[in-house]
């Protein structure tokens, strides 16, 4: 398996390096090199990308806002000469932020990190089964069966997926929200958000674009999915 790069970065030296070490690393394969977010949101447009190295203190768009922009967002190594926007990277689920200057070393343990992530993912469609009434899920290394009359919300937490139940604890399982999504009866379940499915009989009060599960739990509808989730509220809205 190799895995489909795209660097993205204004300096014509840092470029020329990282595509170097996409070529010179086995698991890797090297398919655009872009100098702007405007040249690389023209080439994703067009082509599928797995992975991304993407530099932060760009002009017009920096690399934050342009990762942040994407709506099927490839993975992200983050390589920018700032150690600031760490956190900021991280919150937006990237497999690693790297400083430079970057040597081959520090390079190959971050793209090593997000082969791990592409293997462990590939498996995921066998780590799910689900019925109308109830699915299980493998959770450190057991079979655990959920009703799904009594899930709450699943939420996406990078690799993995937490499914929030009524009266037991959150269950852990590898899989992505998408393909949990796919598992799960459409007239019970909604994608609100790109972190969050909620079960739909569970909503009972809806307070500034946000579910309210307890005093304690808000999920945000996402700018995306508003209007799927509005027409199934304009269903049994009273006026």
């Amino acid at each position: 398996m190799k895995i489909k790069c795209l660097a993205i970065d204004d300096e014509p030296l840092a470029l020329k390096q990282i595509s170097s070490y996409i070529e010179n690393t086995p698991f890797l394969e090297n398919v655009a090199l872009c100098q702007s977010a405007f040249e690389a949101m023209e080439y994703l447009s067009r082509n599928e990308v797995e992975l991304m190295f993407v530099d932060i203190n760009m002009p017009d768009i920096n690399g934050m806002d342009f990762v942040k922009s994407l709506t099927n967002r490839p993975q992200v190594i983050f390589t920018t000469a700032y150690s600031e926007y760490a956190m900021e990277g991280f919150q937006v689920d990237a497999i690693d932020y790297i400083l430079k200057p970057i040597s081959y070393s520090v390079f190959l343990k971050s793209v090593t990190k997000a082969k791990t992530w592409f293997e462990l993912n590939q498996k995921q469609p066998e780590s799910v089964q689900a019925s109308q009434e109830c699915l299980f899920v493998k959770s450190e290394y057991k079979l655990i069966k959920i009703l799904l009359q009594d899930i709450k919300y699943i939420e996406s937490a990078n690799e993995y997926i937490q499914i929030h139940q009524e009266n037991d604890p959150p269950v852990t399982t590898l899989i992505r929200l998408k393909s949990m999504e796919e598992q799960l009866p459409k007239d019970k379940f909604m994608r609100v958000h790109r972190s969050f499915i909620v079960n739909l009989e569970k909503v009972k009060v809806i307070d500034r674009n946000r579910i309210v599960f307890d005093q304690k739990v808000f999920i945000p509808i996402g700018e995306q999915y508003k209007d799927h989730f509005q027409a199934f509220i304009d269903k049994t809205y009273l006026v």
